[in-house]
């Protein structure tokens, strides 16, 4: 059966809605298509279909539900709930005015009369209804009282031809037209007609709801912010600096990537209030205290340490940082910590915030283990978890779950399937390339386009690597101007609307899971997987070769 959305999400005042969506889902037929909270504007008027039941050979209908216990006296509908009896519209008004709402819509919008049959119905799942009640307007057949919403198909259906206005059966062909118009998740081809921005803003206005976190801790002076891809870490960990630099206190707000370290300082360079003493990469912030430059990543990882640790002795109370917030935490190496703690007025005990998440260690610093994640550095701190992901649509989430442990919720919005290109290995780049010039040509901006790689960069990207253009590089990727040519291990905490996870094979194969979580993990609204599907299950296990086969089959058009 198809249902829209696939999984509905429904309140606490909607729990009657789902004990009925329950119902018609277990008992139509798998041909049929079942609706949930559709909305329809007519003219100035807006209505909402509480359950909408597509029924191909049979009809259409409109389904209104009231909860608690409802009754009528001298024609005035009551509904008695938690807070007491109050009057309610005629719900049978509600879903009559609601259908022809929507066959006025649909007609406008396929171009034809909408001539199949209809009926408007109300279900009252909490309310038992005499079978030989009847109301002006109303038979007792357009009623679904408690006894009947247990299994509804068959009095649905009979609605429909015995009651329902339209001269023929709803035909599979129209049918299919009405459910393109109703939810573009279930064609591909109408996706950027789709405003995946409107679906974006509500998962930024989720994350920024997650600050109820920072509310709920700021008493506790070091915690340990746990959670999987697209939680709003990094949302929390620049809204933890805004906060603590607010108070007066110099600010420490790192990480290790450059593109997100630059990210960072976008952010930070809109306040009008008190900013972070440093904000940006771990390296940059020892440089710039003067410990000099080297070469080698055992300089990197052990020599610039200590040499910041050494230094950090000779800091007056001006120099010292009050707190600090690491993003990606789980790119910091045991020794960067201690050098790193070294430098704030208390060691021991000051204000510290780590956002990580321990399924990234894509750098293995702390030898790839969840175990030396919680026992490292930052072992004594309170650990706060972060399960709900709210970057990415749902289709998006369910290819990587499996990497982000058994307490990540997707929270976001259905979403459009993730399209997999099947290609071989050596042939990924150029088929990836080709992916971007179709989906620009769907409609798609390229600036909502990132391509990234797993193993050999894209040849745009090499160039800036090889003309030793980091910083002009990553300029344009955050000024947004055009598609993005990346590396999944430069892409950790950045995102954009389509992502384009060209899978060209992995330089370590101990290490592909984890960069499989960060690739798929990037795509807010559009993903397309271009590879090879075996190395990807090799590489990925179970769990990513199950969500292969719910992928769509893409081949992009040739241009």
């Amino acid at each position: 059966m198809k249902c829209i959305p696939e999984e509905p999400e429904f309140g606490e005042g909607q729990l009657a809605e789902k004990a009925v969506w329950d119902a018609l889902k277990n008992s139509l037929p798998e041909d049929v298509v079942l609706a949930h909270s559709v909305q329809v504007r007519d003219g100035r008027s807006e209505h909402e279909i509480d359950l909408l039941v597509l029924w191909p050979g049979v009809g259409i209908a409109a389904i209104e539900v009231k909860g608690g216990q409802v009754s009528i006296a001298d024609g005035q509908w009551y509904q008695s709930d938690r807070q007491g009896k109050h009057k309610i519209q005629s719900p049978v008004a509600q879903s009559q005015s609601s259908l022809h709402a929507l066959r006025d819509w649909l007609g406008k919008q396929l171009g034809s009369r909408v001539s199949s049959r209809c009926a408007y119905m109300v279900s009252l799942p909490y309310t038992h209804v005499p079978n030989d009640w009847a109301m002006a307007g109303c038979p007792r057949s357009l009623i679904l009282d408690q006894n009947d919403s247990k299994s509804p198909a068959e009095l649905v259906r009979r609605a429909i031809e015995n009651e329902g206005g339209g001269a023929a059966p709803l035909t599979p062909a129209f049918l299919d037209r009405i459910v393109r118009k109703l939810s573009g998740d279930l064609d591909a081809a109408v996706g950027p007609g789709r405003n995946p921005r409107e679906d974006e803003d509500v998962q930024d206005h989720l994350t920024e709801r997650q600050a109820v976190l920072l509310q709920a801790t700021r008493s506790l002076p070091r915690i340990r912010f746990t959670g999987g891809a697209g939680s709003g870490k990094t949302w929390l960990a620049v809204e933890k600096a805004r906060l603590l630099s607010r108070q007066g206190k110099r600010v420490g707000l790192f990480c290790y990537n450059k593109g997100l370290g630059q990210y960072l300082r976008d952010r930070v360079s809109t306040w009008r209030q008190a900013k972070p003493a440093f904000t940006g990469e771990f390296h940059e912030y020892v440089r710039g205290l003067g410990v000099p430059d080297g070469a080698g990543q055992d300089y990197f990882d052990v020599e610039m340490p200590r040499l910041l640790k050494e230094l950090a002795a000779g800091l007056g109370p001006g120099e010292r940082l009050d707190a600090v917030v690491v993003d990606e935490a789980q790119d910091f190496a045991p020794l960067w910590w201690d050098a790193l703690l070294a430098c704030t007025k208390d060691p021991a005990g000051g204000e510290v915030y780590a956002f990580m998440d321990d399924h990234q260690d894509v750098y293995r610093r702390w030898n790839g283990t969840t175990a030396d994640l919680a026992f490292g550095p930052t072992a004594t701190f309170v650990p706060i978890h972060i399960d709900d992901n709210l970057r990415n649509t749902r289709k998006i989430a369910e290819t990587f779950k499996g990497f982000a442990g058994e307490h990540f919720t997707p929270r976001g919005s259905t979403g459009l399937p993730v399209r997999l290109v099947d290609c071989p290995t050596e042939e990924a780049l150029d088929v990836a390339a080709d992916c971007v010039d179709a989906l620009i040509a769907e409609g798609w901006a390229n600036n909502q386009i990132a391509l990234l790689t797993t193993k050999k960069r894209h040849p745009v990207h090499l160039d800036y690597f090889e003309r030793g253009a980091t910083e002009e590089y990553w300029r344009e990727f955050h000024a947004g101007e055009a598609e993005f040519y990346g590396h999944v291990l430069g892409f950790k905490g950045l995102e954009r609307s389509v992502v384009v996870l060209c899978v060209n094979g992995f330089k370590d194969m101990d290490r592909a899971a984890e960069q499989l979580y960060v690739g798929l993990s990037r795509a807010r609204s559009l993903l397309v997987v271009v590879g090879d599907p075996g190395l990807l299950a090799e590489a990925g296990g179970r769990e990513l070769k199950a969500a292969l086969s719910r992928m769509q089959a893409w081949t992009p058009a040739p241009h």
